[in-house]
């Protein structure tokens, strides 16, 4: 059956599973930081997953691709993007394993309940108030600046909403490295694991990946650097295979 498109909708490959996601330029395309992030994470066989801020829905659908997870969920406070994520996991099938619920992150605990996930992801907007360049485009701005929620939300509905011991993951930018990690630490999500990702070798990093565990000892890994682009401007090994999905053929077990 045909997946009926609007406006200025297309369905790209997702290059995995042969799953396929809804996306329109208007609205917040998922970039590299979503792949990298569904690929440091994990979701165990008997564990659920909430992804906060899920936009089209791309990261419950990756990691419902990569992992045996028992069940997936996004929350997303923009109808228009909540209706993309829902008609792209249809249009996979996905029904069964994966919901998507219009929401408030502020509101996450209300909306689930306590201590309902074992693991949360979150690709979060970057960018403080104004900092940066702000966007015409209400979407995007609200995709990429801390308009309707801040990092402080996103550690205390997540603090609500993890079992003890459950695993927090988000990717983010490492100019806001110290506020992340005092917080996280604030709100009982302890730093187990980072890896920072450098777009070239000689190039300041730009992006940063990072786990917690809700009641987790203290005590973080550090994890070797991730390089996005050869010096031909090619993408590395790593990110080929990423990109790739080494994982499609099987799905990671515990």
């Amino acid at each position: 059956m045909m997946t009926k498109l609007l406006p200025n909708e297309r369905l790209d490959d997702l290059q995995i599973r042969g799953y396929e996601i809804i996306q329109s330029p208007g609205r917040f395309c998922f970039g590299m930081d979503a792949v990298l992030l569904s690929t440091f994470a994990n979701v165990k066989k008997h564990e659920k997953a909430l992804d906060l801020g899920t936009g089209t829905g791309i990261l419950p659908i990756l990691l419902e691709a990569k992992y045996p997870g028992l069940h997936y969920t996004g929350l997303e406070i923009q109808e228009e993007s909540a209706d993309m994520a829902r008609r792209s996991v249809s249009h996979n099938g996905l029904e069964e394993r994966i919901d998507i619920v219009t929401g408030d992150i502020k509101e996450a605990a209300s909306i689930f309940g306590a201590a309902s996930f074992g693991v949360i992801t979150t690709n979060p907007p970057y960018m403080i108030g104004d900092h940066g360049l702000k966007n015409q485009n209400t979407a995007l701005y609200i995709a990429r600046h801390e308009a309707l929620c801040t990092l402080d939300d996103i550690l205390r509905e997540s603090a609500k909403l993890l079992k003890v011991k459950g695993r927090f993951y988000m990717v983010h930018r490492p100019f806001r490295l110290p506020e992340i990690m005092t917080k996280m630490c604030a709100y009982g999500i302890e730093p187990k694991r980072m890896r920072l990702v450098y777009p070239h070798i000689d190039k300041e990093p730009n992006m940063v990946l990072i786990e917690g565990m809700k009641g987790g000892n203290p005590r973080m890994q550090v994890e070797p650097p991730l390089i996005v682009y050869q010096k031909d401007g090619s993408y590395t090994e790593e990110l080929l295979e990423m990109y790739g999905m080494n994982k499609s053929e099987h799905k990671m077990e515990e």
